[in-house]
């Protein structure tokens, strides 16, 4: 009897609970380090063509979470799949924005070096690079405000426009899944909102971007939906319904500072929406 291919799911395998047609579909993730549990019992489905925040308390395993559905950390347990199949057979639809902390910035490449590996996948990495690619490049430093720094050592640039560089390089893959970690962290004013813009055009070209986010603040203002987490799912939907005082308090426990900050920004928009 044909054994059925490991990464090829069987029919139903996420369960009738999960859409074939999720960008992102996590059935029931566990990841340990060490033994100890990061992620438990993780279970949601992304939805598709929104800006989708994760956010929880430092520790929570969002980060880990972004990795695991990459296939970057092992899993204990659990089934990731895009758009309905394997992460292995869809990885040319998904693009990675990393922590900037992550990265050897002293690596001696410029702007546009670091912007041209995002069309690696389509070129292959031992072709040289073609002048088709370098224009790709080159349009996707445009759309974040980068084109004039193109031949800058990204070690000379700053923060703000380190992280723009690696947003233009998760552009040029010209996916249909973003995965960004903390992309707002650090970063000047003028660079969050530039960010954000290209975030919302990618929601208009009907992408689908996750978001690992810090400032619970501009969540209402930013992002459509959200998944609160601390090493589980403690709500998960859009955020005018699951972004609540009462979820925040589960999801961060006793940081009274960070909640109550929140929840007056909640409390006024409430205000403004329903006079």
């Amino acid at each position: 009897m044909p054994q059925r291919d490991p990464e090829q799911p069987a029919k139903h395998a996420l369960g009738p609970e999960h859409s074939p047609h999720s960008p992102l579909s996590i059935h029931d993730l566990t990841v340990a380090y060490d033994r100890r549990p990061v992620l438990w019992d993780v279970d949601l489905d992304v939805p598709s063509g929104k800006l989708v925040t994760v956010v929880g308390p430092n520790g929570a395993g969002k980060s880990t979470l972004l990795k695991a559905a990459l296939g970057l950390v092992p899993k204990a347990s659990g089934r990731i799949r895009v758009f309905g199949k394997s992460m292995k057979q869809q990885r040319s639809q998904v693009a990675y924005v990393p922590q900037r902390e992550s990265v050897d910035w002293d690596f001696p490449i410029s702007a546009l070096d670091v912007v041209t590996m995002g069309r690696y996948g389509v070129l292959g990495w031992c072709r040289p690079v073609r002048r088709r690619q370098k224009e790709e490049a080159l349009v996707a430093l445009d759309r974040v405000g980068m084109a004039d720094m193109a031949a800058r050592q990204i070690s000379q640039l700053s923060g703000g426009q380190q992280q723009r560089v690696f947003l233009a390089r998760a552009l040029a893959q010209d996916a249909q899944l973003f995965l960004m970690d903390e992309p707002l962290a650090s970063v000047d004013a003028a660079t969050e909102e530039a960010i954000i813009e290209v975030l919302r055009a990618l929601r208009t070209e009907g992408r689908t971007v996750v978001v690992v986010h810090h400032d619970l603040q501009t969540v209402p203002d930013y992002f459509d939906h959200a998944i609160l987490l601390n090493m589980r799912v403690v709500a998960n939907g859009p955020v005018e319904e699951v972004f609540t005082p009462e979820a925040l308090r589960q999801t961060y426990g006793g940081q009274l500072t960070i909640l109550s900050e929140a929840s007056e920004r909640l409390a006024r928009r409430s205000r403004v929406e329903h006079p």
